[in-house]
């Protein structure tokens, strides 16, 4: 289960490490990836037809709610590592803080960049330092009730993990969280919500549900598209358009915004320094109820 790094410990939001870009004119290319060799990106229709590999476009009916897009992000203008705010002002990202576990450090200069209309989490380390990312896509905008897509898919690095998060806009993790996909890049992923209320100090931990939570099989190597849907009375979770799990005793109640978080497992084993890889995320798509307006 996942919490925003420092969140047992904050009652107000993080807006005091949020970094934000001005606009920059000029195109940037791809020829420098996180300092690295170019990227290989695998085919997107490896494992999908063409219209499922598209980012979704218009409004949304499901479950008896329209939903309506309020971010719809393909990642279509190229910026190399350290640019990402310049080339995509509206977003945030979180620097020099250690994320979730202490052991890796906010380095979206070191970390993000943008080519071959992917975002990619170059996840590495600087010596024994391991190096990780949070981008906010959509910067601070939060809505009570949302859905959420995401096309993805990660390298199988050791040390590593990758999480969607739906996050209190007050930053008061007792309000509660929804994660998905959460998964460590060594294995599948699986969809949990805090039961807002449920924070014990003693412990610092949060309840959430499912207890038993559904995991996916197969890994992240391949592309894979994760829906949240979270109303008034369910949060409802989607692997590749198949219904994994519906959650009616987690439902958060206050607004909450959009963290792409690429960061070290949560766990006491150290990172191994020589592992390294990629988490590309294709696009994301979030949208708020019909008539709902932005906190």
């Amino acid at each position: 289960m996942q919490h925003e790094p420092g969140a047992r410990h904050r009652v107000t939001s993080r807006r005091s490490f949020l970094r934000r870009g001005l606009v920059i004119a000029g195109g940037v290319g791809v020829a420098a990836v996180a300092g690295t060799a170019a990227v290989v990106i695998p085919s997107r229709l490896a494992d999908s037809s063409a219209q499922a590999d598209r980012m979704p476009t218009g409004a949304v009916e499901s479950e008896g709610t329209r939903w309506i897009p309020y971010l719809a992000e393909d990642f279509d203008q190229d910026s190399t590592a350290g640019r990402l705010l310049a080339v995509y002002p509206k977003m945030a990202e979180y620097t020099g803080i250690h994320d979730t576990s202490g052991k890796g450090l906010y380095s979206p200069d070191q970390v993000v960049s943008v080519h071959d209309s992917t975002l990619d989490f170059h996840l590495h380390s600087s010596g024994a330092q391991p190096l990780v990312a949070s981008v906010l896509p959509a910067g601070y905008r939060s809505y009570v009730h949302q859905r959420v897509s995401i096309r993805y898919r990660a390298d199988t690095v050791p040390g590593y993990k990758f999480v969607m998060i739906l996050w209190p806009l007050s930053g008061d993790w007792n309000e509660g969280e929804i994660d998905w996909p959460e998964g460590d890049l060594t294995g599948d992923v699986r969809p949990v919500s805090a039961i807002p209320g449920s924070y014990d100090p003693k412990s610092g931990k949060m309840t959430f549900l499912p207890q038993d939570p559904t995991s996916t099989s197969g890994g992240q190597t391949d592309w894979h598209t994760a829906t949240v849907e979270w109303t008034a009375d369910a949060v409802r979770f989607w692997w590749d358009g198949k219904l994994l799990e519906t959650v009616t005793g987690a439902v958060p109640t206050t607004p909450m915004r959009v963290t792409l978080q690429a960061e070290t497992s949560i766990d006491d084993k150290p990172v191994p320094t020589d592992a390294a890889g990629h988490v590309l995320v294709d696009w994301v798509v979030a949208y708020r109820q019909s008539g709902a307006a932005a906190s």
